[in-house]
């Protein structure tokens, strides 16, 4: 198993990662795919508990608790929406915002599992659950001709919620293999979506601490 770890913060009762695209959150299933973060901080601090998950395809901060009243507390705060994060994603396509000063937009579509295509989700406005993402054009230009780079908000936290709220409104991410087109997945070596930033209640204290993690693309 390779070890390496990108540490951003570690105490006595929290832990934050900045975990590299192409590597998996927890363990999949077979042999092949027990290489995972969780098993990779688990081996550095025994005491490791996964609190929250990013899709493998995706880079950025996740969050681990040291011990299992820490990790109650995180989940607590994840499940109350004490959590709040921030993407940026390059998405295929010229986005404009129609909001005056880049303010803030909304996308407001219920998703859910599709079962005969999983793990994909869709939109489904008769069984979906509800899901909310805020979105504003990103500082910094873009890499790539013909795309948009964005800041992303989830306010829920459902499954490759940013993904397909983007896909349904016209703008898939870039080297999305599930959601982009082909030519819009081969603008990309990898899925254009980085988890920044997260601002979370500390498990030990409840005060509010801010990490990020510079944006490789």
């Amino acid at each position: 198993m390779n070890t390496l770890l990108n540490l951003v913060h570690a105490d006595e009762s929290l832990l934050v990662f900045d975990k590299p695209a192409g590597l998996l959150a927890v363990p999949g299933r077979g042999p092949d795919k027990q290489d995972c973060l969780s098993a990779r901080a688990q081996a550095a601090y025994p005491d490791a508990l996964v609190v929250h998950r990013l899709d493998m395809a995706t880079s950025g901060l996740v969050v681990m608790a040291r011990g299992i009243e820490a990790q109650r507390r995180l989940s607590l705060a994840f499940e109350k929406r004490r959590v709040h994060k921030r993407y940026l994603a390059v998405v295929a396509g010229h986005l404009s915002n129609p909001q005056p000063d880049n303010g803030w937009n909304t996308i407001d579509l219920p998703l859910i599992l599709d079962w005969m295509a999983r793990p994909r989700s869709i939109v489904d406005h008769d069984i979906g659950k509800p899901s909310l993402t805020r979105w504003r054009i990103a500082t910094g230009g873009t890499p790539i001709a013909g795309t948009t780079r964005l800041e992303l908000e989830p306010v829920t936290g459902r499954s490759h919620q940013l993904r397909v709220h983007l896909q349904a409104i016209g703008f898939p991410i870039a080297g999305d293999p599930l959601y982009a087109s082909p030519a819009q997945e081969a603008m990309a070596g990898r899925l254009l979506l980085h988890a920044q930033a997260i601002e979370i209640p500390h498990p030990a204290t409840g005060d509010t601490r801010a990490f990020e993690a510079p944006c490789p693309f």
